[in-house]
């Protein structure tokens, strides 16, 4: 089972280990070398490696685990080891982890000696369905999320859905959170499928995984730079960011993981919706209950809410100082390029909290 994207395959399942392998052979790779976090290195390293069959000199990088080690600094450590490595252009690096390492990995191997092949090999369920797809790759800076970054397409990307067996509750459902967006965004009958998800088996969850990827690759290759249809991608973005930087500051609410950020970004943006009448109340409080179902509610404070609209400033899609919104004409259908009144911003937090 895989997917074409414009130039790489996207495959499911541990036959394309055999794949990768041929690759590696093919491009006769000088090094490889595997990028890893502490999580990675402990529990997927080891099953990765005795899948190559290849006869290349590898390499391990090892970097600090968490969101927070999303930055610019950690790219210059990997890429001063690279230098220490003696890694040429002809080397290939693997991003083995989750979303942090596949697009920390990306932009290094996208900017080391101005290009080197990477390959992504997502390991949780939030990387295999959105971060390991789509060639963007990206660090933080100054805490704002992934404001460096390039677009670059990997050599392959390989989803094993093996990885997810020892993955944590709320890892799995920051996950859900990116596939919960992709039905609501371009197909109702996967956000129903969602909605009623019951007792998942893992075939069950590859095949949801493989819808998701499917949904956004389809995007991707329409748009791929970001100019018009591809922003529909950002629903529940535009304030789930904001949200997710503010929580990782330690001046106001709880660290939160990325799909827990975008699901309260996406009740927040589904009542946007429907003020703007885009959006039925009942599909609005249908979206509501379902992502609160699934997800903790979180406190803010009015000084929270003050902060991360004023955090809106700096997102990546504002024009000339207006901030632009993807926001729902119903379920299974964005738009793009809406402009939010601040104050209907502050009355979506306020329905949030108070209804």
């Amino acid at each position: 089972m895989q997917i074409q994207a414009a130039d790489y395959i996207i495959g499911f399942g541990v036959d394309y280990y055999s794949a990768l392998s041929q690759l590696i052979n093919y491009k006769k790779y000088s090094k490889i070398v595997l990028l890893v976090d502490e999580n990675t290195a402990q529990h997927c390293l080891n099953y990765v490696l005795q899948w190559l069959a290849v006869d290349v000199t590898f390499e391990i990088i090892e970097i600090e685990q968490g969101e927070e080690n999303k930055t610019v600094e950690t790219c210059t450590a990997v890429w001063e080891s690279l230098v220490e490595l003696n890694i040429d252009r002809k080397a290939l690096l693997i991003n083995v982890g989750g979303g942090m390492v596949c697009d920390l990995g990306g932009f290094v191997a996208a900017t080391y000696k101005r290009g080197i092949d990477f390959v992504n090999i997502p390991t949780s369920l939030l990387a295999m369905v959105d971060a390991s797809v789509g060639t963007k790759t990206g660090v933080n800076l100054g805490g704002l999320k992934n404001m460096v970054g390039s677009f670059s397409q990997p050599k392959m990307v390989l989803i094993d859905t093996a990885f997810l067996e020892t993955l944590p509750g709320n890892q799995m459902r920051s996950g859900l959170a990116e596939m919960f967006k992709h039905g609501l965004i371009a197909d109702a009958s996967y956000w129903n499928q969602l909605k009623n998800l019951g007792e998942l088996t893992t075939e069950d969850l590859l095949l949801l995984i493989y819808h998701s990827v499917s949904i956004k690759n389809e995007i991707v290759l329409q748009d791929p730079f970001e100019e018009n249809v591809r922003k529909l991608l950002n629903f529940g973005h535009t304030l789930g960011h904001v949200i997710e930087t503010y929580s990782h500051s330690g001046k106001g609410i709880q660290p939160l993981l990325h799909g827990e950020a975008i699901a309260i970004g996406m009740i927040l943006e589904a009542f946007i919706s429907y003020k703007k009448d885009l959006l039925t109340k009942n599909s609005y409080l249908e979206i509501k209950e379902t992502l609160n179902l699934m997800f903790e509610n979180i406190v803010f404070t009015e000084n929270d809410i003050e902060i991360c609209t004023h955090l809106l400033i700096h997102d990546k899609k504002n024009v000339n100082g207006i901030v632009q919104f993807t926001l729902l004409n119903g379920i299974g259908k964005g738009v793009f390029n809406e402009v939010v009144e601040s104050e209907l911003i502050t009355e979506a937090f306020n329905d949030y909290l108070y209804n």
